[in-house]
Formats: C-alpha cells, structure tokens, sequence
C-alpha cells in the first residue's frame, strides 16, 4: 500500500529511485532494538523511522533482508538504495559510501549474570575471550587495544570470536564459548530484558560513542537530498522525538555533527 503525503518537501515530491513509489532498504534484521521480525514483519527502531521517513517521502519501503557484512557491498552492487542498519559512521566506511547521521550509541559489555569475570572497561579484557558480531567498527579497537595495551602490560592477549549475527554472540557467552558479549548499548539492555536475569551489563559508561548513519551510495547526490528533505520533515511532525525516547536512544548533538566535518 502506498503511503499517504503528510509533511512533504517539494523536493521530496518526486524521489528519484530504483523502483517508482517504493524505497528498497538493506538491514541485517537480526539487530535488536533496531531491526529484527516480529511475525514475519520487519520491526524496530530502525524499521519505524525508516517507514516514517519513506512516508514523508510518499514512498513504500521495502526492506532486503541482508547480513551485516554484506550491507555495504549490496549497496555498492545496488541491490538497494539505503542502509537502514544501525550503521556506525567511522571515516573507513564513509570513504566508500556517504552516510547521514539520525542517532548516537556506543558499546556495553554484556557477562553471565553468575560470572566471576564482570569486566567495568575493554582494558580488563585482556586474557579473556570476547565475542562480537562480525563487520563491527569496535573490532579494530580490540585487535589494537589486544596488540597495544595488553602486550604492553605483560598481559595475555584478547581472544576475539566473530559471529554472522548478534544472536549468536549470545548463544556463544551462553554457552560459555566466550566470556564477554560487546554489543551495543541499547542490544545489551534488549539482550538483559529477554534473558530475563539470565545476562548482565557490566560496564558502567558508553564505550567508544559513536554516531549511527543511514547509508547511500556516493553516486546519488539527488537522492542523499531527498533522504535529508524526509528526515527533516519527519523530525518536524514530532514524531522522532517520540521514537528516540520510545527506544531509550538519544538523538545527535549539533556538536556531534560539526566534528564529523573536521
């Protein structure tokens, strides 16, 4: 069914896309809050502000479930026209696509709730195994903190496990193939809620914040700016603000975007 017109740009009138009236989104749902099924229907943060956006835009979205290292290629081989994935934006990742900031989050640290190992930083992490999904910006960050700091404090290395998804980190820890999940913050809290006392967060602040991005491919300036026009006018209609404080996010600062263009 083809969304109605709300708040519209003029811009936005006549989105330029692969398929008239439709908007063919990539998103590994497997992700949640942001994107997961909920009987057989793609459901989530990402997933209700990408439909509110597309009806801004007076398109009907159309989401190709995809995993998470795929995304980037899928979109470079135009499979889709936007990453809708909670997709964090690392100066790696924007050399090869451009990406629209419309969230901020960072990492916890998730443990069996009867671990003796409750680890607060990735800096006492070193010696123990740690699981994460794969294609993650915080990777690198614990290969380089595992070859930097712990070599350097005569500590054993960190054991880091990769998974196709997230769900499977958690399988992983809750078999006790790994001792640590890192995921992010607003996964772990999901993770915890469902588990049911099972899991826990142990860290005590956001680790390496970041922002979150929407992705499109660098050869589709008009497109970018027609993405931007919806977003703004589904911002204007209130209906974001409401979204981020239904899924205990938070929404980017001006300072967070200015030092994106440094």
């Amino acid at each position: 069914m083809m969304f109605s017109l709300s708040l519209l740009s003029a811009t936005c009138a006549q989105a330029t896309v692969m398929t008239p009236g439709k908007l063919t989104v990539g998103s590994d749902i497997t992700f949640p809050p942001y994107e997961y099924l909920e009987s057989k229907t793609p459901a989530g943060f990402d997933i209700e502000f990408i439909n509110g956006v597309a009806k801004e835009m007076k398109l009907e979205p159309h989401y190709i479930d995809t995993r998470f290292t795929s995304l980037i290629p899928g979109l470079q081989a135009k499979r889709y026209e936007l990453i809708a994935s909670a997709l964090f934006i690392t100066p790696e990742r924007s050399k090869v696509i451009d990406m629209i900031p419309y969230l901020k989050t960072g990492e916890s640290l998730l443990t069996l709730s009867d671990s003796r190992f409750k680890p607060k930083k990735p800096e006492e992490l070193c010696g123990h195994k740690v699981g994460s999904m794969q294609g993650t910006y915080w990777l690198e960050k614990l290969h380089t903190l595992s070859g930097d700091y712990c070599a350097k404090q005569g500590l054993q290395p960190i054991t880091v496990s990769e998974f196709a998804t997230d769900p499977q980190v958690t399988q992983a820890m809750l078999s006790h193939a790994v001792e640590v999940q890192m995921t992010d913050a607003a996964v772990a809290s999901q993770v915890v809620d469902k588990m049911k006392g099972r899991l826990q967060v142990t860290s005590d602040t956001l680790l390496y914040p970041v922002l979150v991005g929407l992705g499109v491919s660098k050869t589709s300036p008009e497109f970018k700016q027609q993405l931007i026009d919806g977003i703004a006018a589904y911002k204007a209609s209130g209906q974001y603000a409401a979204l981020v404080q239904k899924y205990h996010l938070a929404e980017p600062e001006d300072a967070d975007i200015q030092a994106l263009k440094q």
